[in-house]
């Protein structure tokens, strides 16, 4: 299973998204500090809200397999830039949550993190468990492991790690 970071705002929906996906009764807990699981890294809202704070979210993120943008679908504004994906170094992938509020704007939101490098976008209800089956699906691939040459051999096509090889091209 991936080890997914989850970075996002306060009251995004992080600390309730791991527990959706545990199969935990949802209970709020204001996350305090890094909490980091076997298959989880699940950070203070504080961490993406504050530019002194930032840097831990780069550092958490060489821990996991894959980083999670997690935004509200009624999020008042954006707090990721253009191209995020370019300094993560890690699959980015989005999760949308509260999916069901009033003043949902999901298109904004994908938009957001389309702009932000996005890999792919989950749509989410951690209440009801809509969409829960296909962030755990994606989570559930085994990440390729690389060999340093094998990493190296990527590097020189000017692919990520995570990216598959061209057709026709293999492994020295």
């Amino acid at each position: 299973m991936k080890k997914m970071f989850l970075m996002g705002r306060s009251e995004a929906g992080k600390t309730s998204l791991t527990q959706a996906l545990k199969g935990e009764k949802l209970h709020y807990k204001k996350t305090q500090y890094t909490n980091i699981t076997d298959d989880m890294i699940d950070s203070p809202g504080e961490y993406a809200e504050s530019k002194y704070f930032s840097l831990g979210l780069a550092c958490f993120s060489f821990e996991a397999d894959v980083v999670a943008i997690v935004q509200s679908a009624d999020e008042p504004y954006n707090l990721f830039g253009q191209c995020l994906h370019t300094f993560i170094q890690r699959p980015l992938i989005g999760v949308i949550t509260k999916t069901d509020s009033s003043y949902a704007n999901i298109p904004m939101i994908r938009l957001w993190m389309e702009d932000a490098g996005c890999e792919r976008i989950f749509e989410v209800n951690n209440v009801t468990g809509e969409g829960l089956s296909e962030l755990m699906e994606y989570l559930e691939e085994e990440p390729e492991r690389l060999t340093l040459e094998q990493a190296k051999f990527k590097q020189s096509l000017g692919i990520n790690e995570w990216d598959p090889l061209p057709p026709g091209v293999s492994y020295p």
